[in-house]
């Protein structure tokens, strides 16, 4: 896909959503199935079941996804998506890779030290790119890819989350 073909595909979407703000509102929706033979939750993610244990700092072995790892692939393919389409949409050609670093202190998620916080305490995200964008360029791809990444911003400014439980037959 080019600029051009972006645009056009973009372009009545936007255009619907100015006329009608309401048709934006979109729920997303995730899935688990709890595991029944170890700690374990299988997750659809569209074309696969990925199923996430617990970390080897938790007493996992390793063999399942954990979702702290799962949390920052999601930020880094939402960077990556945001950046690349604001850079095919200015005309800009860019490679590279994207890095999230989490620091965690798994004190808190054991219930070792009432203290210590429960997920994670930072995080950086680090684009190594590869590009005859001037600075100038590259810093405006940067502050847009901020603005514009869903992930980003929902980690970054946080939102309520509701929690509930239902008993089924």
């Amino acid at each position: 896909m080019d600029a051009t073909a972006l645009r056009a595909v973009q372009e009545p979407i936007k255009e619907n959503y100015r006329s009608h703000p309401n048709e934006a509102l979109i729920s997303l929706r995730a899935t688990g199935e709890l595991g029944s033979q170890s700690v374990s939750c299988s997750v659809d993610v569209g074309h696969q079941i990925l199923e996430a244990g617990l970390h080897p700092a938790t007493g996992g072995d390793g063999g399942l996804a954990c979702s702290g790892d799962m949390l920052l692939q999601a930020l880094v393919a939402c960077a990556g998506v945001t950046l690349s389409s604001v850079a095919m949409n200015r005309g800009l050609e860019v490679a590279g890779a994207i890095t999230a670093e989490g620091l965690l202190d798994f004190r808190g998620t054991l219930g070792v030290d009432r203290e210590a916080p429960v997920g994670f305490v930072s995080i950086a995200l680090q684009f190594d790119l590869v590009t005859h964008a001037t600075a100038d360029e590259v810093d405006a791809l940067m502050r847009a890819t901020e603005r514009y990444c869903v992930v980003y911003q929902t980690l970054r400014g946080g939102l309520p989350i509701t929690i509930r439980a239902r008993i089924l037959p």
